[in-house]
């Protein structure tokens, strides 16, 4: 599984640290990765095409490290990462699933800016994971929203929880390890 921060993080972010622990005990090959504009010290994201290129390129490292195709991985993270993957995944990049946590359906207080044009394209199995209380996307939203997906998704909601999805990276690994357990069986 490769594993992407949010626009405000990096590849320590705790989730993704804590994701990486529980995916790698249960078996899973993983890589953090951290976008050009973090490597290169900035805190402003790179334009999308970059980072989907970023994406592209860390599949292809992570799949070559592992001896398998990037149609054997899984993608995602958080907010803007999860995101990028899913761009990525539409544009062609082959992967297994999506893993999309607090996937930012649109700016804060912006429902009119939804950012799901690419929707259409995703045909893998998507995991959408979010707070009841995200002010990127009600639940009501994102269903709506993901119902223009061919593939298969599942919705996974933490209750109370907001975009941060602050503590509750046990609850948010438990949910990620019962959706990928029969692809790690």
């Amino acid at each position: 599984m490769l594993l992407t921060p949010g626009a405000g993080a990096d590849r320590d972010h705790a989730t993704l640290v804590a994701l990486d622990r529980a995916l790698s005990d249960a078996g899973f090959g993983v890589e953090r990765m951290d976008f050009p504009y973090r490597v290169a010290g900035r805190k402003a994201p790179d334009r999308p095409e970059v980072l989907v290129k970023a994406i592209e390129e860390g599949a292809r490292a992570l799949a070559d490290r592992l001896g398998v195709p990037t149609r054997s991985l899984a993608l995602g993270g958080r907010s803007m990462g999860g995101r990028m993957c899913s761009m990525a995944v539409a544009g062609g990049l082959p992967c297994a699933a999506l893993l999309l946590v607090s996937y930012p359906l649109h700016p804060p207080g912006r429902p009119e800016r939804m950012r799901t044009d690419h929707f259409p394209m995703l045909e893998v199995p998507c995991l959408f994971l979010s707070g009841t209380r995200d002010a990127f996307g009600t639940s009501e939203e994102l269903e709506a929203a993901t119902a223009t997906i061919p593939g298969p998704v599942t919705h996974t909601w933490i209750e109370g929880g907001d975009h941060g999805l602050r503590g509750k990276d046990t609850q948010v690994t438990g949910e990620i390890l019962d959706w990928l357990a029969p692809a790690g069986s």
